[in-house]
């Protein structure tokens, strides 16, 4: 039962609130972590360096990020501007730096738009990460009072259970979906999804892919194939390619995402069962050795839990501020 004030239901949960609150749910985050390696220092010394270096890496910062936070702290808190305790500088030079590295990425800016639809959102990643319940939230969100059309392309023909689970969410969120039988090509239910579109006129198109290895050429082959296909169905397609990663997977997230930026084109990252894990520095890693935007968040199961990634809510929620 919903509860009630005086004036009516509580507003919903801001972005930021629901990224604390998935986050904080594991209990110890990196920010707890962090907080605990620097409390009570009183100068920047090697044994603080040392604790926040493990931290991080821990946390699934990776070497290179790693590194070049600890570089900024060692460069920066001297600094007049920061003539605070040594507790409160560092943590507010690695907050602006973690902000830092996820903006210049461009994590937390709005999908491409296009001059006549559909824009084409193609959704790739390896099995089990949550690409159709994805596509499902995502389908949501983009029509959710917007007036706005989605269609569902069901190219994920391989797995069984696939086109099934991608129709459970078209229902769930008002789609249709263009499919085809089981072991069909991929490329000609896509080719069948995009004509249908543009004589619909519909806004956009999300396509699903079938779960695939980073490392299996192949199957990286044939996504190459899809996305030859949009582009002669409609100029500049695909335009966003979102791969799908899980949260909980650490470093090799990272390897994940920079093998299917090479292979797929990648144009940003949707970030699963943020929930689930207590690090959340893959995050940063992907956005600083990949330049690559973190788009949005998993948070749950249900069909509102994806939302837009706000670096400064995400860094502000690891700190629990």
């Amino acid at each position: 039962m919903a509860i009630q004030t005086l004036f009516g239901p509580p507003p919903p949960p801001s972005v930021f609130e629901r990224f604390k609150k998935a986050i904080a749910s594991k209990g110890e985050t990196l920010g707890a972590k962090l907080e605990e390696a620097i409390r009570g220092r009183k100068e920047v010394d090697q044994t603080l360096l040392d604790h926040l270096e493990a931290t991080l890496l821990a946390g699934d910062l990776g070497v290179t990020t790693t590194q070049e936070l600890l570089k900024a702290v060692k460069e920066r808190a001297g600094k007049e501007e920061y003539k605070d305790d040594t507790a409160t500088a560092v943590r507010r030079i690695l907050k602006e730096e973690l902000i830092g590295i996820l903006t210049r990425a461009g994590s937390g800016r709005p999908l491409a738009t296009v001059e006549a639809p559909p824009l084409v959102i193609m959704i790739v990643g390896v099995n089990g990460v949550g690409k159709t319940t994805t596509i499902g939230k995502l389908a949501h969100q983009l029509k959710d009072g917007s007036g706005k059309e989605v269609l569902l392309c069901a190219a994920d023909t391989f797995r069984a259970a696939a086109n099934e689970q991608l129709e459970i969410w078209a229902a769930r969120s008002g789609t249709e979906m263009i499919r085809q039988k089981p072991g069909a090509d991929p490329s000609a239910v896509l080719f069948d999804a995009l004509t249908a579109a543009k004589s619909r006129n519909v806004d956009y198109v999300i396509v699903d892919t079938a779960g695939r290895l980073h490392n299996k050429s192949n199957l990286m082959a044939e996504l190459d194939k899809m996305r030859r296909t949009a582009t002669r169905l409609v100029p500049g397609a695909p335009h966003e390619v979102l791969l799908i990663l899980d949260a909980t997977t650490g470093q090799n997230g990272v390897l994940q995402a920079r093998e299917f930026l090479s292979a797929a084109g990648v144009t940003g990252i949707v970030l699963t069962k943020l929930d689930g894990t207590a690090k959340g520095g893959v995050a940063v890693a992907i956005a600083r050795e990949l330049n690559l935007p973190i788009r949005y968040a998993g948070i749950g199961e249900q069909k509102d839990d994806l939302i837009p990634f706000d670096p400064k809510h995400y860094v502000d929620s690891l700190f629990n501020e």
